[in-house]
């Protein structure tokens, strides 16, 4: 049986839930929400240590300001309306990407970050501002000294340091590219494309992909 230390999560489609149920974007981020809170459940119940969520790509700052603002501020709510039950239940936070929002947004990550720095029971790793490609290229540089390049040197250069490789990648909404998440660390990542929206996404969705996982056979290169 395929055991599970890390799943990441491209969470697509809450724009299109909210425009196809609400007539906004903005709400059908909002409604996402329910489902972290769900996954981030389902992962302590079946003792998975790392979550890793897609939140805000580099490219996702070419969306409208508005909604920009809007996400920027719904993650700010929640982490201040939740931070204390997400330490009292041992949840790790850290931040994948570079923090350049708002002085009081990356004041609070910052915060969240050395609250729950000494969690073990979940740690969940928030994509933000994150990017693969730049990802690499930052850790080039932090290596750029070196006159040989290992893949351990990079491994531990990437934002993702003492974090094992995901095991699963989920994405959401129907549509079928990893754009441009966890490229390195997915060379060996069973991949599964669900069809239904962030939103949509349920307790029984995971457990059908898990289902899946634990009958695949994984090879790495091998027969």
């Amino acid at each position: 049986m395929n055991l599970v230390k890390h799943m990441a999560i491209i969470m697509d489609g809450n724009g299109r839930w909210g425009l196809k149920h609400k007539n906004s974007r903005n709400l059908g981020h909002r409604e996402g929400l329910k489902t972290v809170e769900m996954v981030m459940r389902y992962c302590i119940k079946k003792k998975i240590k790392f979550l890793t969520l897609y939140a805000f790509s580099t490219e996702n700052w070419k969306r409208p300001l508005k909604e920009r603002n809007y996400l920027f501020n719904l993650l700010e709510i929640y982490l201040k309306e939740k931070l204390e039950r997400i330490n009292h239940e041992r949840i790790k936070i850290k931040i994948l990407g570079e923090k350049n929002f708002s002085k009081g947004l990356n004041k609070l990550l910052d915060f969240a970050e050395k609250k729950t720095m000494k969690n073990t029971k979940l740690q969940i790793n928030l994509a933000l501002n994150y990017g693969s490609k730049k990802e690499i290229v930052y850790a080039f540089n932090k290596l750029k000294k070196k006159s040989r390049i290992s893949e351990y040197d990079i491994n531990n250069s990437l934002y993702t340091k003492n974090i094992p490789d995901p095991e699963i990648l989920i994405r959401t909404g129907n549509t079928q590219r990893l754009s441009n998440f966890l490229l390195w660390q997915a060379a060996y990542t069973e991949i599964f494309f669900e069809k239904k929206l962030w939103p949509d996404f349920k307790n029984e969705d995971l457990n059908k992909i898990m289902k899946k996982f634990s009958n695949t056979k994984r090879n790495f290169g091998n027969v």
